[in-house]
């Protein structure tokens, strides 16, 4: 398809998700992603790198298979049934909406206790203890770090590579999500759906910095370059970086995953305390 259309499709996959967000009566594609990665770690689980990179293969050889096949497919429709059709599959691999509705429910929750069990939603980290502080710190971190993965980037590949190319992104990104962590039994086997996804979000991460940047109306600060190298991701220190530079507020510092303390540098240079008034403000630049 042509970059022309591509666009199209990808400002009303935009528009569909933001109006709609998930639509609750189908499957949601992302889970049968997750099923099938599932099912293939069960299948192909060795803690080797070359078993993980047997799965990897795997999985993006049946989603790509069957991203082309309905792109084919599509290719034989009027292109106005093109547009509509492949923009309704691909607004259910943008996250936009149920990303600002999951974190503006930090905001309107009442007790602790409530807003601990919905950042648990969001993020890995240890939840049980974490100050309102620390759950507001939580909040911006992870809508900064998912508006790279879960909206820019599959926009970015949407806009040059189409359906297949959402679908593909959104594969890689499932498989990090789910076998990518640096630990004692994905540590070699999850590596190299890892290392894929750092190279899948290379771009639209330092896109989402730069787009923070210019629609904040603190004023354009280029230093989360800076900041940005400190994080342990290749990808991850941008736009957390860029937001905390935008909303005047200091993230990262040391973290609890799983009952251990892990230190973190710090993204910025602004305040420590961050308010619900912070979240609000941040949700105001993506609108």
């Amino acid at each position: 398809m042509s970059f022309t259309t591509n666009f199209f499709i990808t400002l009303f996959a935009y528009l569909i998700d933001n109006k709609f967000g998930e639509f609750s009566f189908i499957k949601h594609p992302v889970i049968l992603i997750g099923d099938l990665i599932s099912f293939s770690e069960k299948k192909l689980y060795k803690d080797s790198v070359f078993s993980g990179l047997i799965l990897v293969l795997v999985v993006l050889s049946v989603s790509s298979f069957i991203s082309f096949t309905i792109e084919h497919y599509l290719n034989h429709f009027n292109i106005y049934i093109h547009i509509i059709i492949s923009s309704f599959l691909a607004s259910m691999f943008i996250a936009h909406k149920m990303l600002r509705d999951s974190v503006h429910k930090i905001i309107i929750l009442q007790t602790l206790r409530e807003k601990r069990q919905a950042i648990a939603m969001l993020v890995s980290r240890d939840t049980q203890n974490l100050s309102e502080n620390e759950i507001n710190k939580a909040a911006i971190e992870t809508y900064a770090e998912n508006l790279s993965d879960g909206v820019i980037a599959p926009m970015f590949y949407l806009l040059f590579f189409g359906l297949p190319g959402i679908i593909i992104y959104k594969t890689i990104n499932t498989m990090d999500s789910m076998i990518g962590y640096r630990n004692e039994r994905y540590e070699k086997f999850g590596k190299i759906a890892a290392r894929l996804d750092d190279i899948a979000n290379f771009i639209p991460a330092r896109i989402t910095a730069l787009g923070i940047t210019l629609l904040c109306k603190k004023g354009v600060d280029f230093s989360y370059l800076k900041y940005a190298k400190l994080h342990e991701s290749p990808n991850a220190g941008f736009p957390i970086t860029a937001m905390a530079l935008c909303l005047n507020v200091k993230l990262g510092g040391d973290t609890s995953y799983f009952g251990k303390v892990k230190k973190k540098p710090f993204f910025g240079n602004g305040k420590s305390e961050i308010t619900q008034e912070d979240i609000k403000k941040m949700l105001h630049i993506s609108d």
